[in-house]
């Protein structure tokens, strides 16, 4: 089994569909994900994930992990303190996660989530 997978460039076909769990609520924001690796026990994906400005309620059921490469979003928890990331930034989100992320500039981030 390889321990080492270097992710394969993203200029294969993204998937545009919105995310599970994701409804828009402010403009007409397009998103673009690429599942680049799932590990080989099937509980953990990376790739890269692009948006357009706009906002989305989202529901999450899996852990996050984001380095931030380009744009700034407003993501605000349900009932909670807004929290500002910036290209450069990384960040986690909880899967229990429920609340609003505002794009403010078209976003460009690298992910790994868990899978439930």
């Amino acid at each position: 089994m390889q321990t080492v997978i270097k992710l394969p460039p993203t200029d294969q076909n993204p998937s545009t569909d919105d995310l599970d769990g994701w409804i828009k609520t402010e403009g007409n924001p397009q998103m673009k994900t690429w599942a680049l690796h799932t590990s080989a026990a099937g509980d953990m994906v990376s790739g890269i994930w692009e948006c357009t400005v706009g906002s989305y309620h989202a529901t999450y059921t899996a852990y996050e992990y984001v380095v931030l490469i380009a744009g700034r979003i407003v993501i605000t928890p349900d009932g909670g303190t807004p929290v500002t990331v910036k290209a450069g930034d990384s960040f986690v989100v909880e899967p229990t996660f429920k609340g609003t992320w505002k794009i403010e500039e078209d976003v460009r981030k690298y992910f790994d989530f868990r899978i439930k």
